[in-house]
């Protein structure tokens, strides 16, 4: 694959992975409107363990208190707050894992089209808009997230699997419709794409063990470090900026977008 194209792919992985405008539906659609080849299996595990790395880089700490406090709890079923936010993000994962693996295949076929990405592009925008627009006022701090707020927003996460949808802009859009605060939500939703990323990158890891392809080395280590690099930055910039903007720049962004695919 070309260098240009290797370069766009990683940065735009890492960019929009965590900003709510769907990572999905701009993989997808570049390489379509751009007339690129499909750029395989082994690059998009490999933008996906960027996207982790980076993640993980970025909220060591809070991983670290979080598995200590998670690891206390199984020792004495301790009801602290950061060990009972570390079993939130286990429950909300599993939502979206038992529907990834349900409907993969129609994910991966029926609903990699532009009609679909374009409707969800738009449709799930407005709601952003609209939880936004009710959470303007501060909300709660993410210390007092309950079990009924982790389990709608991990079923919330799984509407991701429908590309255009974004997880980070869904499970966002339930954080803030459920009272929680912009950077709560946020928060929230960073530490969800943990075991979520890992879970999608370790089954497309596997297919592409079982398949036998052979990986691109050269071409794959560049999309790794560039997606880190590029989501590391974009996670910085989002947490900071979230506390003193609103969320109408991206509802806009994803309004123009899917007007543009629709008239496409």
């Amino acid at each position: 694959m070309p260098l240009s194209h290797l370069v766009a792919l990683g940065l735009l992985q890492g960019f929009t992975e965590f900003l709510p405008i769907s990572s999905s539906a701009h993989l997808i659609l570049l390489p379509r409107l751009l007339d690129w080849k499909d750029q395989g299996l082994a690059l998009d595990v490999a933008a996906h363990v960027g996207t982790l790395l980076a993640v993980c880089l970025y909220f060591r700490q809070d991983l670290a208190r979080l598995g200590r406090a998670w690891l206390d709890s199984l020792a004495r079923r301790g009801g602290e707050r950061e060990a009972r936010l570390a079993w939130g993000v286990l429950v909300a994962t599993v939502p979206a894992a038992l529907a990834g693996l349900l409907l993969h295949d129609v994910v991966e076929t029926t609903l990699r089209s532009t009609s679909v990405i374009a409707a969800a592009t738009i449709g799930f925008g407005l709601l952003l808009g609209a939880a936004d627009h009710r959470g303007r006022d501060r909300g709660r701090p993410l210390e007092t997230i309950g079990w009924r707020e982790v389990l709608l927003i991990g079923l919330a996460q799984a509407l991701a699997l429908v590309p255009g949808t974004s997880r980070s802009g869904i499970t966002i859009t339930a954080g803030l419709f459920l009272g929680l605060s912009r950077e709560a939500s946020a928060r929230f939703s960073f530490l969800l794409s943990i075991p979520i990323i890992a879970l999608a990158g370790g089954y497309q890891g596997l297919t592409l063990l079982r398949e036998g392809m052979d990986a691109p080395w050269g071409d794959t280590l560049l999309i790794v470090l560039l997606s880190a690099a590029s989501a590391y930055l974009c996670i910085h910039l989002f947490l900071a900026l979230i506390a003193r903007m609103s969320l109408l720049p991206f509802v806009l962004y994803r309004l123009a977008l899917g007007g543009v695919l629709l008239a496409l």
